[in-house]
């Protein structure tokens, strides 16, 4: 169990210094550059430093350290729930980015920096924690540093199963987070914690279930075991059709793209009352019986 409380305590450090880093981010930049730059940097870096950590612990836990997924499983419960709590709005993932860009929440420069900022947060994450495994504090972490040498990918099916389990994945995330979009945060992080966590447990020994491109980049795009253009299409072109599909199931069109519903219906919001619209063709009658009258004469 030593080695779990170093690597608990690895976790909740880099939350802490990286909410240090908001907050200091935030009295020194303007708020446009604080949200588009400084808080995406810091949520991407936690989320990979955090999910390379626990990562770890999944290989090598269940049979270096004697414990099972359950305690892996709600690791990452709580580990999401921290995040959803100190992300201060960053969203860490490139698809809920360009998801706010088509539901016109965001501009184009601000979505390009956002994914700017998501990409070195993530590079940044990933050389932390290789320079915090090289310390072997555990013996989690030496195994850890010579298996590195020879990793594996985390995709275990075909390429076509591979992207329809991303995309299926993404599909259910991007529907609990335009669902939960306005509720208050007490409700929303729980529930998008125990979403990732169930969509871990479901889908993760098919293909590490990351849904997020850059957190899949920064976990296994360096291993062996599939190519540069299978991890793209699984791990980034997967999520995104997954996004698109649930944006278009939720709303019936894409607000960038299409103008009109494509799906449903849209009805009007008033109606007219029966008694105003019944007097309103009496008297239409009583003007063309004047009309024919005057006709007449």
């Amino acid at each position: 169990m030593a080695g779990l409380n170093v690597s608990i305590a690895f976790l909740f450090l880099t939350i802490g210094i990286c909410e240090a880093g908001r907050q200091l981010s935030k009295r020194l930049l303007s708020l446009g550059v604080y949200c588009s730059l400084a808080r995406e940097l810091a949520g991407s870096l936690q989320l990979c430093a955090g999910c390379l950590e626990l990562r770890m612990l999944m290989d090598i836990g269940l049979w270096g350290g004697g414990f099972g997924p359950d305690v892996t499983l709600t690791l990452l419960f709580l580990l999401f729930v921290a995040h959803g709590a100190s992300f201060d709005g960053a969203s860490a993932n490139p698809t809920v980015s360009l998801q706010e860009f088509l539901v016109r929440d965001s501009g184009l420069a601000a979505t390009a920096a956002k994914l700017l900022a998501q990409f070195m947060g993530m590079g940044l994450g990933w050389v932390i924690t290789k320079y915090y495994w090289s310390w072997e504090l555990t013996d989690f972490h030496l195994i850890q540093n010579l298996m590195s040498l020879e990793c594996s990918s985390s995709l275990h099916t075909s390429l076509s199963h591979g992207v329809f389990v991303e995309g299926l994945c993404s599909f259910f995330f991007h529907l609990v987070i335009l669902k939960f979009h306005h509720s208050r945060p007490m409700y929303r992080v729980p529930v998008l914690a125990a979403t990732v966590t169930l969509l871990a447990y479901t889908a993760g020994p098919f293909t590490g279930a990351f849904f997020n491109p850059v957190l899949a980049t920064a976990v296994t795009f360096h291993c062996a075991g599939s190519s540069l253009q299978e991890y793209v299409q699984v791990y980034w072109l997967g999520p995104l059709a997954g996004m698109l599909a649930a944006l278009l199931l939720y709303q019936g069109n894409i607000p960038r793209l299409f103008q009109r519903n494509l799906l449903y219906s849209q009805k009007s919001k008033y109606r007219i009352p029966k008694a105003r619209a019944a007097h309103g063709s009496g008297d239409s009658k009583e003007q063309e019986r004047k009309k024919k009258g005057e006709k007449s004469n």
